[in-house]
């Protein structure tokens, strides 16, 4: 291994543990200098230039503080994409790949129309896009910073999804009909709405509650399933008959967003697991 692999794994290894280190070293060696494994074993990281090393120093400065190395590098993966993230956007994490994967239009339909609210980076709408080329893809933030980076990624990866600022709690009129949807408009919602309650904060790591937006992860303590409870009013309306409602949600709430959506008229609701056996997914059919 090259000296400047070796000095990057030390100083990070200060902050991160051995794994973590080796890890992130690679990264940021692809990352910034697109170095491969190899390269790094033939010591070809010892070719780099001044300007690329102060890179990799100031990078590293900002890894040292526990930023998330999605944001250092102004990317992240997600269902085979490469994505541009910063800190107005969530980092796509596994999880949502998994919500991804459960949610579907009807069987034997590869066309529709298909809503994601609470899009961000678009992570979730430009994936069913590419599972379903077909299909009408939208997505919804209430954040015009985090549309940016939607879009951005759209123009880059070249997938055609409309993205626009919605205030899913603002839905409805003062009698309760939908101001966005003439009703039976969708194949398809997902969202993987805010959904940690404020007092478990203490619960979370230091570099998502330092760095990534509060505003598409928190709740109030008093209103845990506030945008479940919003969503499904409006799906009840704005979906088709036939079709499906899927939402990413706290592990600790999977029962209660399920029994939501049974009162909201959803049939077959039924609640999915994550890849680390953890609650994550309700569904149910309109």
């Amino acid at each position: 291994m090259g000296k400047l692999y070796r000095r990057i794994k030390e100083q990070l290894a200060q902050t991160y543990d051995e794994g973590e280190s080796q890890t992130m070293a690679m990264m940021l060696l692809e990352g910034v200098a697109n170095l491969s494994r190899t390269d790094v074993l033939m010591d070809r990281d010892d070719l780099l230039n001044p300007d690329e090393i102060a890179i990799f120093d100031s990078f590293l400065m900002r890894l040292d503080r526990n930023e998330p190395i999605q944001y250092v590098l102004g990317k992240a993966e997600f269902c085979g994409m490469t994505l541009s993230v910063d800190k107005n956007v969530l980092i796509p994490r596994p999880e949502t790949e998994e919500l991804v994967r459960v949610a579907c239009l009807h069987e034997g339909k590869e066309s529709g129309k298909i809503l994601d609210i609470g899009t961000g980076s678009g992570c979730i709408a430009l994936a069913l896009k590419r599972k379903y080329p077909k299909a009408e893809v939208e997505g919804w933030d209430i954040s015009e910073d985090a549309l940016r980076v939607a879009r951005k990624n759209a123009d880059e990866i070249g997938e055609n999804v409309s993205f626009s600022c919605v205030d899913i709690l603002k839905c409805e009129d003062e009698n309760g009909n939908s101001v966005r949807t003439s009703g039976n408009e969708f194949d398809l919602i997902v969202s993987n709405p805010p959904y940690i309650c404020n007092d478990e904060i203490e619960e979370m790591e230091k570099n998502v509650v330092d760095f990534e937006p509060h505003g598409a992860l928190f709740v109030p303590n008093e209103k845990p399933l506030l945008f479940y409870e919003a969503i499904s009013r409006f799906a009840r309306k704005a979906l088709k008959t036939g079709g499906m409602l899927c939402f990413e949600i706290n592990r600790k709430y999977g029962n209660e967003t399920a029994e939501l959506m049974k009162k909201e008229g959803f049939h077959d609701v039924s609640i999915e697991t994550d890849q680390f056996g953890n609650e994550r997914i309700v569904k149910g059919w309109k």
